[in-house]
């Protein structure tokens, strides 16, 4: 039987009269790439916020192996092993990227503002381990010529590379990535794609994934979930997803499918 690290259950999240989320349900399975798409507007966002604590769901519940997160504060889920990175870079830009990565580990350390303050050997300790731990990251995202680069000067594309890197110094086993190939050139996005397989392939992190570039979608995803106007409104398989006309009409506007399947048989002639 497949173990599901993630549930959603009838899931709404509503502003005023928007309802952003409408009643999603979602099932995923450890250890998979699971993406979310949809049009601009879809609620994917809002979904990641209420999944990451962000957000309260107005009706719903959210389970983290088997836990529920409603109303738990970001810094305890972050805790309990889920962390996620941003459609927008939030890196401190300013701090240098062994700083950023070391502030990503402050959930799991486990020394207080005392021993902090008078240096215990526990504190100490725990620092050595902090500092080998972030190198191992910022190593494995290729960044460590550059841990004592201020993160602001950095290339875009390694600044989107750091942030997964201090998203992983909680030691996740679920990971949120929200556009992590935004903006990037393609070089760039098949670097990503291939770092993001081997976070689940070298470290078993369940991966759930937002993403715009359908070529990254389709090649990388085990199982996608598609919102249209905070309603899901289809899930499956990559190639199953392909051919759904309700897919296709979100994306493509009415008459889409249509379309789509005219191209289809024109390009096989």
């Amino acid at each position: 039987m497949t173990n599901n690290i993630i549930q959603v259950q009838a899931v709404s999240k509503i502003f005023g009269g928007l309802t952003a989320v409408n009643n999603v349900n979602l099932d995923i399975a450890e250890g998979s790439i699971y993406s979310i798409i949809g049009p601009n507007g879809a609620g994917k966002t809002t979904l990641f916020n209420c999944i990451s604590g962000f957000y309260i769901p107005d009706h719903g519940t959210v389970f983290f192996q088997g836990l529920a997160l409603n109303g738990r504060s970001t810094d305890t889920i972050a805790s309990l092993g889920l962390s996620r990175t941003y459609q927008n870079i939030r890196l401190f830009s300013n701090l240098t990227a062994i700083e950023n990565v070391l502030v990503g580990q402050q959930p799991r350390l486990t020394e207080n503002w005392v021993e902090s303050i008078i240096r215990t050997r526990r504190s100490r300790n725990e620092e050595k381990t902090s500092l080998v731990e972030g190198f191992k990251w910022l190593d494995f995202v290729g960044l460590s010529e550059f841990a004592n680069s201020i993160a602001g000067d950095l290339p875009y594309g390694a600044q989107r590379k750091l942030e997964i890197a201090r998203a992983l110094g909680s030691k996740p086993t679920l990971l949120l990535l929200d556009e992590p190939t935004a903006g990037m050139n393609p070089q760039e996005t098949l670097e990503m794609t291939a770092l993001i397989r081997s976070l689940r392939d070298k470290f078993n992190i369940t991966i759930i994934l937002i993403e715009h570039d359908m070529h990254v979608v389709m090649g990388i995803s085990d199982y996608i979930s598609v919102l249209d106007f905070g309603n899901k409104i289809a899930e499956g398989k990559p190639e199953e997803i392909q051919h759904n006309e309700r897919v296709i009409e979100a994306y493509l506007g009415p008459g889409g499918a249509a379309l789509a399947q005219k191209y289809r048989k024109k390009k096989v002639s």
